[in-house]
């Protein structure tokens, strides 16, 4: 069984920050590529950034220079630092790592977090 679990959601004011984190747990051989996307009430779910094991990112133009994706190898752990939050940011983050679990190995599968809501207003 293998578990992500998401933290550090919450409301801010714009310009504010927020830091996400996503941890993954459970019978993991590997993990390869982590990262987060976003949904927006009535809008289609969009990548916001990924990272591979060698810390190779890829963020999306829209959070480009605002937002920072990291991860722990260590700890199985994904990170998105959020700064200078517009209210279009506003959407539920969810959290996923392609990996090779006990069950699964050595086929590449990936497992989604539950989601954080992160809402920008004033």
């Amino acid at each position: 069984q293998v578990q992500l679990v998401e933290s550090g959601g919450g409301s801010v004011q714009p310009g504010g920050s927020l830091t996400l984190s996503c941890a993954a747990s459970g019978s993991i051989v590997s993990i390869d590529t982590m990262g987060w996307y976003r949904q927006a009430p009535g809008k289609q779910r969009e990548l916001v950034a990924h990272i591979t094991t060698g810390a190779t990112s890829t963020i999306a133009d829209a959070v480009k220079g605002r937002f920072t994706i990291s991860r722990d190898n260590a700890k199985n752990t994904v990170y998105l630092q959020m700064n200078s939050l517009k209210p279009e940011d506003t959407a539920v983050y969810s959290c996923y790592a392609e990996l090779r679990s006990r069950r699964s190995w050595p086929a590449l599968t990936n497992y989604w977090g539950q989601g954080t809501q992160v809402t920008v207003s004033s």
